[in-house]
This record gives C-alpha cells, structure tokens and sequence, in this order.
C-alpha cells in the first residue's frame, strides 16, 4: 500500500465452504446473527459461489468460538 494511503491490514477471512447454490437463503443470517448479538463487527462479502466473513484479527478467535457455539464447523 502507498505511504499515506489509509488502511487496515489486521483482517482475517473465514469463507464458507462452497460451491452455495444460489437459491439457498439465510446462510449469511445464520452465521451474522450470533456475531452481531456478541458484539463482534464483520465484514461480509459474498461472491456468485460463496460467501466471505472479514474479521479483525484481535476479535478472530471470539468469533470462531461463537460460532463453534451456534453448530458451526470449521475445516
């Protein structure tokens, strides 16, 4: 990044496992809500195949653990 550029380079990604079919709804719901209500802000970012969770690195291991928590896996 160029000098004076404003940025934030303290992010991690979790992306759920696809391909997602496209018709399929609320996957996003089911992975944001238990974020929102713990408190821990995201970035989503979803593409034609499959969905991104942006999260700041410090708060990393408090949403893989809410989410292990919600039924969640990770691989």
């Amino acid at each position: 990044m160029p000098e004076g550029v404003p940025c934030a380079s303290d992010w991690a990604a979790l992306k759920v496992v696809g391909p997602l079919d496209f018709v399929l709804t609320g996957i996003l719901a089911t992975l944001l809500r238990p974020l929102a209500d713990a408190h821990i802000p995201v970035f989503a970012l979803s593409t034609y195949d499959t969905d991104y969770l942006l999260v700041r690195e410090p708060q990393l291991e408090a949403a893989r653990a809410v989410l292990l928590a919600h039924g969640h896996e990770f691989l």
